[in-house]
């Protein structure tokens, strides 16, 4: 087990990627701290399956957003956990919308959301596991849109660019405490939202993937548990992509993106 008694956070683990994400860690032996912000009922769900895996788990509601939620979510986790392995900064909102469409208020909360808020909790952790004296690693999960334009995205693309450029910050910042801060950006996924947006995902999007196909959220934890265990020790800084070479082509279904985006307008 790669991550055999660590105490793992995840941050939006309610569902998606998330939630895949959190019962991973547990599978590789890890406790598990549960972040969510609305759906107590979904990370109820999470933590069921991990407590089948005969792990702890934690629920925090917090809004990643808000740093004094923030705070307070780190406060409960100490309360109950005595150090902090591996903190995975997952959560995050879309903001569909062309730059003529995006409002202050939407900027703000995509980029409060997408990049202050996994700027915090990178804080929090790496004091956490300063204090501790604790080897441990930051991992942030960002999108392929952060590689090229991506049209009606452009809050949420910027957001996740600046997340690739804090994890070069953070890396060199934490490193000479020996905390690694890496990133992975998943491709087109089939979670329950992208689903909802559009029944034919699969199709519409495996169509420009240059593996022919869009990805199961489970696809999504190798690269996370890589980047959390030893097994990339002498890894920092790093951001790499798992999205079936979508972003070696580049190729968007147009009209996928302009209906997505009227639909969640």
């Amino acid at each position: 087990m790669r991550l055999k008694n660590k105490t793992v956070l995840v941050t939006g683990a309610s569902k998606g990627i998330g939630a895949t994400l959190a019962i991973g860690c547990a599978r590789e032996g890890a406790d598990v701290i549960l972040n969510y912000n609305t759906d107590r009922d979904g990370a109820e769900q999470t933590a069921s399956e991990i407590e089948k895996l005969g792990r702890k788990t934690l629920l925090i509601g917090a809004d990643i957003a808000k740093v004094s939620e923030i705070d307070k979510m780190f406060q409960k986790a100490r309360e109950t956990f005595s150090s902090l392995d591996v903190l995975i900064n997952n959560a995050g909102v879309t903001g569909w919308g062309s730059a003529f469409d995006t409002t202050e208020e939407k900027w703000d909360m995509v980029l409060d959301t997408n990049l202050k808020g996994p700027f915090f909790c990178s804080v929090r952790a790496a004091e956490w596991m300063r204090e501790k004296r604790t080897k441990g690693t930051i991992v942030n999960v960002s999108t392929n849109c952060a590689a090229l334009g991506v049209k009606n995205l452009v809050a949420y693309a910027t957001s996740k660019a600046g997340l690739h450029g804090l994890t070069m910050q953070l890396a060199v910042e934490f490193g000479e405490d020996g905390i690694r801060v890496n990133t992975f950006a998943p491709g087109p996924t089939n979670v329950e939202r992208n689903l909802r947006d559009d029944p034919n995902y699969r199709e519409v999007w495996g169509s420009v993937v240059p593996l022919g196909r869009t990805a199961d959220p489970e696809e999504m934890t190798g690269p996370a548990i890589f980047l959390a265990s030893e097994e990339s020790s002498f890894v920092t800084g790093q951001v790499f992509y798992a999205d079936g070479g979508w972003s070696s082509s580049g190729s968007v279904p147009k009209e996928y993106m302009d209906l997505t985006a009227k639909k969640n307008r």
